[in-house]
């Protein structure tokens, strides 16, 4: 028996890697979350990067890790925020990133959301990143509510599912 609340994605490339996270972009609406976990240099950022095409973010804008800015907005068809907790120290520094309003106003993405979980509305979609001495990526996404079912039933069965 299949877990309806979990899918799990191999994507052998980074453009495979983007194509599933732009089919997921084009579900997303404001209010929908992606809390993104997995090792330095897994594919989160390449992940948001397809996100962001799915969403209509505009190519000019650099959709790029916002490790240092800790909180990118993007326009598109839903504005997008896109996080990154990685260097933050404390629920102090959270408080005064804003990210509650931008997740209520935007579709989000937040990179390392498993260091300040607290942060993730109940109702979301997580995805972890694992990667393989190849080089491919294991997309394993598990919903958490409503809204995370619907984004993870856009994903279907299509594809190269593990």
């Amino acid at each position: 028996m299949t877990n309806q609340r979990q899918r799990t994605v191999v994507a052998t490339t980074a453009e495979e890697t983007q194509m599933w996270a732009e089919r997921l972009g084009r579900a997303m609406d404001a209010g929908d979350v992606l809390a993104l976990t997995g090792g330095l240099g897994s594919g989160k950022t390449t992940f948001c990067q397809g996100l962001a095409r799915g969403l209509d973010v505009p190519p000019d804008r650099a959709v790029a890790s916002p490790t240092f800015a800790l909180v990118n907005i993007h326009p598109g068809r839903v504005a997008f925020a896109h996080a990154d907790l990685y260097r933050l120290k404390s629920e102090a520094e959270l408080e005064e990133l804003g990210l509650d309003e931008a997740i209520e106003q935007c579709a989000a993405a937040i990179e390392w959301a498993e260091r300040f979980p607290r942060v993730l509305p109940s109702d979301h979609l997580s995805l972890l990143i694992l990667t393989d001495e190849g080089g491919a990526r294991t997309l394993v996404f598990e919903a958490h509510g409503p809204r995370g079912e619907r984004l993870l039933a856009t994903l279907g069965a299509a594809g190269s599912v593990a």
